[in-house]
């Protein structure tokens, strides 16, 4: 049997390097096919459920999502298309995809294989649903292609994606600038004391420039506008470049 249609090698822990580049390969030739090369990125908890205590981060994703959209789309032929990223799952994920359906845009959604099973919520466009085993892999796709983040209330796995979007900017390892906005500036004051890490000096005051609070979908959206560069998109490959 040939080693590419051996399943029970392709599972095997020899096998791990190839599944790794799978997920790296097959979003890149899916989004190179689709045209997608410039995200706007959502993050935010799957807890925060439409008819929830905190159900109005959910209708404020969605709204800033198909506010995000609407303006995409009225952009110049030519111009980058900023589209509408999540994690797939549900809460927030489903929020941002649900907007950017509703301005019938297209909507990416990056779900993660997890023990009690995450299923893709049903707004993300069917070609543009990816489904991944390594969260690390699932991680770069967040960076690769995005341009902006925003990042509404959230748990550890919020906190975690947020800081390594942080991390990467302070470091210079992205060559274009990233928009980096948290939703519900009284929420992320209370989680994140950022004011106390340049007291003691664990980050510079510049650092606090690296993002901006919003609390109001409109906001939200003229944030977004001022801060990403409209222009003519870069030809593939090169479509997102990481240091």
């Amino acid at each position: 049997m040939l080693a590419y249609r051996d399943e029970a090698f392709l599972d095997s822990d020899g096998a791990r390097p190839l599944r790794i580049l799978a997920e790296y390969m097959g979003p890149l030739e899916t989004f190179s096919r689709e045209r997608i090369q410039d995200t706007i990125v959502f993050f935010g908890s799957a807890r925060l459920r439409e008819d929830g205590p905190l159900g109005r981060y959910y209708a404020e994703a969605r709204e800033l999502a198909r506010l995000v959209t609407a303006w995409s789309k009225g952009l110049p032929p030519g111009s980058n298309r900023f589209v509408v990223c999540s994690g797939g799952g549900g809460g927030i994920m489903e929020a941002a995809n649900r907007g950017a359906s509703d301005a019938r845009g297209r909507t990416v959604g990056l779900n993660i294989s997890l023990p009690h099973e995450q299923k893709p919520n049903p707004f993300i466009t069917r070609s543009l649903s990816f489904e991944f085993h390594y969260f690390f892999m699932r991680k770069l796709w967040f960076a690769h292609l995005a341009r902006a983040v925003v990042v509404f209330p959230g748990g550890f796995g919020t906190l975690d994606e947020l800081m390594e979007m942080l991390t990467l900017v302070q470091t210079g390892k992205f060559d274009r600038k990233i928009v980096i906005l948290l939703y519900g500036t009284t929420y992320w004051k209370d989680i994140v004391n950022f004011d106390a890490l340049v007291r003691h000096g664990m980050i510079s005051p510049e650092d606090l420039l690296l993002f901006q609070y919003a609390d109001k979908p409109e906001v939200g959206l003229e944030i977004l506008k001022a801060g990403l560069v409209v222009g003519a998109a870069e030809p593939a490959p090169a479509f997102a470049k990481s240091r």
